[in-house]
């Protein structure tokens, strides 16, 4: 074979792990669209505040100190310790469990029965706010994420593969972060279905997304599965916040990590956890072999668009996405 079928082989394998990081942002946004119909544009923006607070309870950061250190003249900006991994990942956890929380009982507690257009606007209102207290709490310089996980090249894989397409291939570079991704997400999607196949509160929660009504009739609380959801959704934003942010250093732009999703979203549908991972995967390997084979003749640059023309392609044909649910109503 030529070197130029493994080089294509080679993007698609590298497209694989870039879907794999997209569909772990989208999963996010399809737990809370499920349960309860509410489009969360501050999903990004959770992963990067989940992504700050982990990296400030890490580094033993005084929470707010530029704000403290202003009104009262000090000059406090550690507390001197530093928090192992595991133990600061917990905590983190717990941050974003209070997290949601507070949404629920400061905001959607309001907006129960509102139209989807003033939820989704309180998200964007969440996510300035969201973006607001962490650069508050946590300062806005970019922060290294040390949690030991493997980087660069997987050097095994490449001389396994070296010269498999002649001399003039040098075997299959892939990113050893994005084969732990892969492995993350995996454990993570797994986890998800066999939590919402085979546990109480997991049926209650797919309940819930079926019929608001039918489950409050049946004495199940839609304040606590709503709470339930966000925790979820704020633990995937922490996964997310975690791999993004130890691949390119966690700063403000890692929020716009959610506009990467939307296509995701869109290919996949709103309600399926299979369909956030399998449309992240499309996303993925659409946009590196579009950049391989038809970049070149076009002056380059095609995945900062590749995703979001194929989405308006599925707009148009199948809006529903591949695995979301058609919507019929009677008028």
């Amino acid at each position: 074979m030529p070197a130029d079928f493994y080089y294509g082989i080679e993007v698609v394998l590298n497209g694989l792990m870039a879907g794999v990081m997209y569909a772990l942002v989208a999963l996010g946004f399809v737990l809370i669209f499920k349960a309860s119909g509410i489009f969360n544009f501050a999903q990004g923006v959770m992963a990067l505040f989940a992504a700050l607070t982990l990296v400030g309870i890490m580094e033993g950061q005084v929470p707010f100190a530029h704000l403290i250190n202003a009104t009262f003249g000090t000059e406090i900006h550690h507390f001197g310790w530093h928090v192992p991994a595991l133990l600061a990942i917990l905590l983190t956890v717990g941050v974003m469990v209070i997290f949601a929380w507070a949404v629920q009982r400061f905001l959607f507690r309001h907006l129960v029965g509102q139209e989807p257009i003033i939820l989704f606007m309180a998200t964007i209102g969440l996510a300035y706010f969201l973006e607001g207290v962490g650069d508050l709490m946590w300062g806005s310089n970019i922060k290294t994420l040390a949690l030991g996980l493997p980087q660069g090249g997987a050097r095994w894989i490449e001389d396994a593969t070296a010269g498999l397409g002649g001399d003039d291939f040098y075997g299959f570079f892939i990113d050893k972060l994005d084969l732990v991704a892969t492995l993350v997400a995996i454990v993570l999607v797994a986890g998800l279905i066999a939590f919402s196949q085979y546990t109480k509160h997991g049926r209650a929660m797919r309940a819930v997304a079926d019929d608001h009504q039918a489950a409050l009739s049946v004495g199940i609380s839609l304040n606590f599965i709503w709470i339930l959801v966000w925790s979820l959704a704020g633990f995937v934003a922490l996964v997310a916040g975690v791999m993004w942010g130890a691949k390119s250093g966690v700063q403000f732009s890692l929020s716009l990590i959610a506009l990467k999703a939307l296509p995701v979203l869109m290919l996949g549908g709103f309600t399926s956890i299979p369909g956030a991972i399998v449309g992240g995967l499309i996303i993925g390997v659409g946009e590196k072999l579009f950049e391989f084979l038809v970049g070149p003749m076009v002056g380059g640059a095609t995945e900062n668009w590749f995703a979001y023309v194929l989405a308006l392609l599925f707009l148009v044909f199948r809006p529903q996405g591949l695995f979301g649910e058609k919507i019929i109503e009677r008028v």
